[in-house]
């Protein structure tokens, strides 16, 4: 029975699906539909069209003749004399696309007297570039509707010895010629630098070393990944270089394009031993960063790292005075942090930082008009929390430990044992 019964509950339930899926069917057969798609189109011819415009001519440069565009768009013609080292000629030109076509360059070609240029004359500079002074290459994209302003500087070289200096006037034919294509997959748009917090670390590093920076401003921040050591926030701390930067025996940490950690990377002590006898130069912590720390960036990065002479003041010990030394990366000074304007000549830190004097205060810590007796701009980080961090300085008046930022920005001298790391650089 018990078999019969199931059986026959499988027929059932066959005949039941054939019904619902005959239903279906009749159902789509019934019910009718017409779509109708009627569209008219036209294809217009594409049309190629790229040229130079905007013929501009730097100030300062010699007198000479103003650039020309002959009437196809396609040649400009300059004529110049250089007399004495030092003079220049320097314009700038637009490519521009008006076409319907996306462009790309094809060939660059740079000659002198009609030879392609692998080297120049001692006495020369020439170079034709971005404006931005990115080398013009291969495949970069001319995009329909754009344009891109390029750069000619012809220069008689101001530094150069005698021996260097044509005993007769030179005729020079110069010839800049680049070929645009239809662009296609291999197709990439020029490094500009746009953002600090986007560029590459290659493009930032070209902007600076080109003196290009205009769009990068200081306090703005980029994340980085430094491996093991986690990801932290680097800020543009400085840009400018006023006279007191060549000035003789003036430290260079705060001078030209510095970048500093804007958190705290880790802890490490300044010396096993807590002194600061030898100063910043003799410490672990100069070893620790301009090893460890320096290692763990990125490469790009550190590639565009450049040596800066350092000045640190000197502690309590007979016969000390203040050190310099060269190095990649540092820790910050108190004047570099702070302005001491607390009106107490004898017991602010200018008087306990012997090395102050010997450097400035970096642009960040100015345009916050971080001072003596205002901290919040100094607080630094290290996983969510306000933490002490170093300085290179030290105290006159103490064999012991090194000055630090305490967590609530504020500085402290004699600080030993652990603290965190938080150092600087330039780009250059």
């Amino acid at each position: 029975m018990r078999y019969s019964y199931n059986k026959n509950k499988r027929k059932l339930n066959y005949m039941i699906l054939i019904i619902m899926i005959l239903v279906i069917s009749i159902g789509y057969a019934v019910l009718s539909t017409n779509l109708n798609i009627v569209g008219a189109g036209t294809i217009n011819n594409p049309t190629w069209n790229i040229h130079w415009e905007n013929v501009s001519v730097k100030t300062g440069s010699v007198s000479a003749s103003t650039p020309t565009i002959d009437t196809n768009k396609t040649t400009v013609n300059y004529s110049v004399t250089l007399t004495i080292p030092g003079d220049y000629y320097e314009f700038t030109v637009d490519a521009v696309n008006d076409g319907s076509i996306d462009g790309m360059v094809s060939v660059v070609s740079n000659k002198l007297n009609g030879t392609e240029i692998t080297t120049l004359p001692n006495y020369l500079e020439y170079k034709v570039s971005y404006v931005d002074d990115i080398d013009i290459a291969p495949n970069h994209l001319l995009a329909s509707g754009t344009s891109e302003k390029y750069k000619v500087h012809v220069g008689y070289k101001k530094d150069i010895s005698v021996s260097d200096i044509p005993a007769t006037p030179q005729t020079l034919n110069l010839s800049f010629s680049v070929t645009y294509v239809q662009s296609d997959n291999n197709a990439v748009k020029p490094a500009h630098p746009e953002s600090f917090e986007t560029d590459s670390w290659k493009t930032i590093v070209t902007a600076v070393q080109n003196n290009y920076t205009s769009v990068y401003s200081v306090g703005d921040t980029k994340t980085i990944d430094m491996g093991t050591l986690g990801t932290h926030t680097l800020r543009i701390a400085n840009k400018s270089t006023p006279e007191e930067c060549s000035t003789e025996g003036f430290s260079q940490t705060a001078c030209g394009f510095v970048l500093e950690f804007a958190d705290i990377i880790t802890e490490h002590d300044m010396n096993s031993t807590d002194t600061n006898v030898g100063g910043w130069p003799a410490s672990s912590m100069r070893t620790y960063v301009n090893t460890d720390i320096l290692n763990a960036l990125p490469t790009e990065l550190k590639n565009g790292i450049i040596d800066t002479t350092v000045v640190s003041g000197h502690g309590s010990t007979p016969g000390e005075t203040n050190f310099t030394s060269t190095d990649k990366l540092y820790l910050l000074s108190t004047h570099e942090v702070w302005e001491d304007d607390d009106g107490y000549t004898s017991e602010g830190i200018d008087c306990y930082d012997t090395a102050y004097n010997n450097t400035r205060q970096l642009d960040y810590y100015e345009d916050l008009y971080l001072m003596s007796l205002s901290y919040s701009g100094a607080i630094k980080q290290k996983n969510g929390f306000d933490f002490w961090w170093f300085l290179r300085s030290v105290s006159s008046d103490s064999t012991i430990g090194f000055y630090g930022v305490y967590a609530y920005g504020g500085w402290s001298d004699n600080i030993a044992g652990d603290c965190g790391v938080s150092p600087a650089f330039r780009i250059g």
